[in-house]
Formats: C-alpha cells, structure tokens, sequence
C-alpha cells in the first residue's frame, strides 16, 4: 500500500469511476470529486472497498475556491495527500474545427486546461510540504494520432499534457512527479456515448479493425496505468506519456 491519500478530479466520469474503483487496491485514502450527478457519486462511494477511507466532494474546476478546498480536504485524510489524478472533462461531440464557435472554445478550455493550471498551482505547495508526491494527467491519443473531429477535445488535452511535463521538470528537485496516459477508443465515458451518438456502428466496426488488438479498449485498462504512474512502483519515471491504444497509431 501507498502512504497516504490520492486525489482523483473528476472521479464520477467514465474514465474516472474507474480509475476510483482501481485506486483502493494502492491506497488507504481516496477524495473524489464530482460536478453533476451527486448520486452517482454517492453510489459509487458506497461500492468501494471499506479498508479505504473514500470522500467525495462537488467540485466545478472553473473555481479556484472548489479547486482549493478539495485539495485541502484531501490533504486533511491520514498520511496526507500524495497523488493526484486529473481525469475531468466536459462533455462534447465530435465537432470539426469549422464547426466550432468561440464560445464552445472557452468553455471546455475553462473546464479543463483551466482546470488543471489551478490544480496544479494550489497543489505543488502542499505536495512539497509532504515530502513529494505525483501528477498523472488524462490526456488524449489524438496528439498522436488525430482523428477527424477530435480538435475540442484533443487541443485542451494537449495542454495539459506539455503542463504536466512542466511539472515533471520544474518539480523533480522536490520529489514530485508528473506523467500522462493518453487513451485510444475506450468502450467507457465519452467514448462509449460517441459510439451511440456519432457515426453508425458500421464506421465503428471499420475503425475496430484498425486496432491491432481488434478491439476498443475498457477503463480499467486506463485505470491500471493510471495506478501504476501514481504509485511508486513508477518512482523513476516523470515527464512520460503512456499511450493506451491497443496499438491504434502505430
């Protein structure tokens, strides 16, 4: 087991739930945080192990004061908070670039590149003062291999993504390590509702074909490397991407 408490910012998504369920097999205290389904939450929390300490809070990350006082919350749990998970997003399609209204821009960059830089600025003091700790960031494959349509989502991600290197390099003198995964097609969250909501399944079933492994892949999967970048069994790996595509842009 780790020594104490991760923070995972956007927990309730459908990466995020995942990547919740896979964070008690390392460590005995987790804060989560939500935006808009309380419920949700709320029964993801009850169906955790009860050999970890689980909080869940609201937080929107346009706030700094929501940002802060989850950090605080966490860091307030036994051992001190030590790891931190960003895995929130806003909900979007797959609109092209031309498609694209300003307004639309400002809000996902607002929800998560935004985000992510109160994060990460409110955080380093208290990772700092408890010795070190890491940042994994989920980010996106299309920085890798974009695919059409992607542009809203990927272009925030991207940012966040060169941050969390930032991190890695800047922070590295105090023991604190930053790292990304970026995710193919995942059969989980935004994923799993594009599938439902853009293109027929016969262009879905075209695109499984590209994957070397001949299939999406599942958030656990993303959870597992997600766990194994906050844990020490990663102490000497910072600044690095882990692309979790099943083999998709190769």
């Amino acid at each position: 087991m780790q020594d104490g408490a991760v923070l995972v910012i956007g927990g309730s998504g459908g990466l995020g739930e995942a990547i919740c369920r896979r964070m008690p097999l390392d460590w005995p205290a987790m804060a989560f945080t939500y935006f808009g389904n309380a419920a949700k939450a709320d029964a993801l929390k009850s169906d955790l192990p009860a050999e970890c300490r689980v909080e869940a809070m609201r937080v929107d990350t346009r706030s700094e004061t929501d940002v802060a006082a989850a950090i605080a919350h966490a860091d307030a749990m036994p051992g001190g908070l030590r790891s931190i998970v960003y895995a929130s997003g806003a909900p979007i399609l797959q609109p092209y670039v031309s498609q694209i209204d300003q307004d639309q821009w400002l809000r996902v960059v607002e929800i998560e590149l935004l985000g992510f830089t109160r994060l990460v600025r409110l955080s380093i003091p208290v990772l700092r003062k408890n010795g070190g700790g890491s940042f994994v960031s989920v980010v996106s494959f299309a920085n890798y291999w974009f695919p059409p349509g992607d542009a809203i989502s990927a272009v925030p991600k991207a940012g966040i993504e060169v941050l969390t290197r930032a991190v890695a390099k800047e922070e590295g003198r105090y023991g604190i390590r930053g790292n990304s995964v970026a995710p193919g097609i995942i059969d989980a969250g935004l994923g799993h509702s594009l599938q439902d909501k853009v293109h027929t399944p016969e262009v879905w079933a075209q695109q499984k074909k590209r994957v070397p492994l001949r299939r999406f892949g599942e958030g656990a999967e993303i959870a597992e490397a997600v766990a194994f970048l906050a844990s020490d069994r990663a102490s000497y790996i910072t600044g690095q991407t882990i692309i979790v595509d099943g083999g998709l842009r190769l």
